[in-house]
């Protein structure tokens, strides 16, 4: 673990505050059972620290415009440092893409694409191709219902006591 030492509270304000953002600052304190200024004080550390990287609403995209959800296994023409930092660049300034792994396996990269429909990803994907940032293959798969999707990690679990 890179980050400071978490005890039993800290992971307690992390999990409400991954649950409920805008949770208060007495809600927050009576939820983890401290009194709200040794909460607060908490809660700002884990911010400083960068545990608490942000807040950020969740939104139901599709009841705001149509959209479609890919999937896309990528693999590279070449696999030299720069041909990674080239695909690398390229996805993080295409604003369709919303994630993308480096994976170790079959495929150099997944990526998680939204557009309004199949014929907009269509022309982002031949875009890509012709500005020929080395792709050589790619797998595309349709999202066609969403199971389940957290954004948030169980820090408990993963924060337990080794």
């Amino acid at each position: 673990m890179n980050g400071p030492k978490l005890d039993a509270l800290d992971l307690k304000i992390l999990s409400a505050i991954q649950r409920e953002g805008r949770i208060t600052k007495l809600a927050l304190a009576e939820r983890v059972g401290l009194s709200p200024t040794p909460c607060w004080m908490r809660l700002k550390r884990l911010e400083k620290a960068g545990i608490v990287a942000g807040y950020q609403a969740r939104l139901n995209l599709r009841l705001v415009a149509p959209v479609t959800a890919v999937l896309v296994e990528v693999t590279l023409g070449n696999h030299r440092q720069i041909d990674f930092d080239r695909f690398e660049l390229a996805m993080r300034q295409s604003l369709p893409v919303v994630s993308c792994w480096a994976v170790g396996g079959g495929v150099d990269y997944i990526l998680k694409v939204v557009c309004p429909d199949i014929d907009a990803y269509q022309r982002l994907l031949d875009n890509w191709l012709e500005r020929e940032i080395g792709i050589s293959r790619y797998f595309t798969y349709i999202i066609t219902r969403t199971v389940k999707e957290d954004v948030d990690a169980p820090v408990e679990l993963l924060a337990a006591k080794e």
